[in-house]
């Protein structure tokens, strides 16, 4: 059987809860012990499918098609491997259980009530990874922090399972907040004191306290946590502020957190953890050749979660390219004709970030026309290979009022079209084109040299696609569709064979980019940037020389 690490947060939210469950995860596995990790989430949504970009930042996708938390792509970029739906639960998708038991009759005719039958179906959840008997050790991070009304049955499950289990099947980790005054330039545990006290009186002590900081803890400080919460001083861990979270794993291997938990977990047979390519990988990271920069063409800027698995696939990308890749967030709100030089003067790439709706639509459009003219290397993904095909239609084929009919169902010419299956779609929760479906690479393009295979699977999330029925116009006046999935016909990746690097895809490689693995699209589009930089900073020593 498993056994369970849980993970809870007090103080405030952002602490970081995803990463700290991710590094030691990593340590974990790196000592050769079978690890996975799941997010229980206390909002009442089913999944976070619906949810505005603005509420919950990226909507992260797993291979089996589900809708699940950003913090499931730190989970697989950490630890090369793949989740899956039972390993994001809200508290949505418990109550729905629930409730369709009772409407079942399943309950008897007794009364429902969160204890137990929430927390029962909770603790179900909790342990239905672990009794796959596929894993030695479930970390299980619990969102939300501590005291908030919508966390009390997830933290009330963990309580029951640590009565349940052996005791050294069941170890609780508690990440806090330990801030610095600077005016007092002092270090204060008062926030951490009260968080493990109103943890301690829903019934759940924790095993080990990760205190998020930005000054050094100090043997002093360590200790008073220790004297106050109850714990030893050895499961005090410091988590300062690092330059990149690829940077927390060794931090918390400094601090021993993997040696303490399993021996909170008696666990006995492990190795010395191997961390060669982790290492490697960050000093590729932190030590670059050159730079590169890279427009973000979308309309969820402002905050940054909303292109999270993009932002984390350009730091793998640049690090197995040995360049710093400097993003600059452009709105696509407020490109238009006048300032779209003046917006994207100096960039070495441009990438059409997805999206939904209409708002900032004309702006992602005037920003591929510009990389296609200025040979600039342009990647789009999902909406942003749908914007490349609509400027194709209409400034190559002349096609003026080609769009979409997500954004225009009248427009004499759907370039972009709702595909079949989702015409007779009503719900909006979890009925895209979910999950990982093959496509079929032609031999001889872009894409094939980018793969350098004829078969790839990649994750998809969308309800629209190229309309075929202009295909054969796009491919004679020079747009290739180079992928395909052989089974429907749909248009996977598009390309222009007559530009440098000019590629568009209908799914989302960014998803499955880890720092072992990164994505191969991400990598030859910084590659291009990088080639398209050198030629750009020849060309100026050239003309200075002149």
């Amino acid at each position: 059987m498993a056994k369970y690490i849980f993970v809870t947060g007090g103080v405030t939210s952002s602490l970081g809860k995803g990463i700290i469950a991710a590094s030691l995860g990593k340590l974990l596995q790196a000592r050769g012990l079978r690890v996975t990790i799941q997010k229980f989430d206390p909002y009442i949504n089913v999944d976070p499918g619906t949810l505005n970009p603005y509420e919950h930042g990226e909507c992260f996708v797993t291979e089996d098609g589900a809708e699940t938390d950003l913090d499931l792509g730190h989970y697989e970029r950490f630890l090369s491997i793949h989740t899956s739906q039972a390993n994001n639960v809200t508290t949505g998708r418990i109550y729905q259980t629930v409730i369709n038991k009772e409407r079942a009759g399943d309950f008897l005719g007794k009364t429902v009530q969160v204890v137990p039958h929430i927390t029962d179906e909770i603790k179900r959840r909790m342990q239905l990874i672990g009794k796959t008997g596929a894993f030695d050790i479930v970390l299980t991070e619990l969102g939300g922090t501590v005291g908030d009304i919508e966390s009390l049955p997830f933290i009330e499950a963990v309580r029951q399972l640590q009565w349940e289990l052996p005791e050294d099947d069941v170890t609780v980790v508690h990440l806090t907040l330990v801030p610095y005054l600077k005016a007092a330039k002092e270090l204060k545990t008062k926030p951490t004191q009260h968080s493990v006290k109103m943890l301690s009186e829903t019934g759940v002590h924790p095993d080990v306290i990760v205190c998020r900081t930005e000054e050094p803890l100090g043997i002093e400080i360590k200790r008073k946590i220790a004297l106050f919460c109850n714990v030893k001083q050895e499961a005090v861990i410091e988590a300062m502020d690092a330059s990149t979270i690829y940077e927390v794993p060794l931090l918390m291997l400094r601090e021993k957190l993997d040696l303490y938990c399993m021996k909170k977990l008696n666990i006995t047979n492990f190795e010395e953890p191997k961390l060669d390519k982790w290492k490697l990988f960050l000093d590729k990271l932190k030590y670059p050749k050159s730079k590169v920069t890279i427009g973000l063409i979308g309309k969820y800027i402002e905050l940054q979660d909303a292109y999270k698995s993009i932002l984390e696939s350009f730091i793998h990308a640049g690090a197995m390219n040995e360049v710093k890749v400097e993003i600059v967030n452009v709105h696509s709100e407020y490109i238009n004709h006048e300032n779209v030089s003046e917006k994207l003067e100096g960039l070495d790439g441009l990438l059409v970030a997805p999206g939904f709706g209409l708002r900032g639509i004309e702006g992602k459009i005037i920003a591929v026309k510009y990389a296609r003219e200025k040979a600039l290397p342009f990647f789009g993904i999902c909406l942003g290979m749908q914007m490349a095909v609509i400027e194709f239609g209409r400034n190559v084929l002349g096609l003026k009022d080609a769009h979409s009919t997500e954004m225009n169902a009248n427009t004499p010419h759907p370039v972009i079209n709702m595909m079949e299956e989702q015409k007779k779609i009503k719900m909006m929760g979890g009925t895209m084109r979910l999950g990982a479906y093959p496509c079929d690479i032609q031999s001889n393009t872009l894409a094939y040299e980018i793969y350098g295979c004829n078969k790839i699977t990649e994750r998809h999330r969308h309800r629209f696609e190229f309309n075929n029925e202009y295909l054969a116009d796009f491919e004679n006046a020079g747009m290739v569709a180079s992928g395909k999935n052989e089974e429907t016909g749909l248009v996977e990746i598009i390309e222009l064979p007559s530009h440098p690097f000019f590629i568009g895809v209908q799914y989302h490689p960014e998803l499955k980019s880890t720092v072992e693995k990164p994505a191969p699209l991400f990598v030859h589009f910084i590659a291009a940037a990088k080639k398209y930089n050198e030629a750009k900073s020849s060309l100026a020593t050239s003309v200075i020389k002149k």
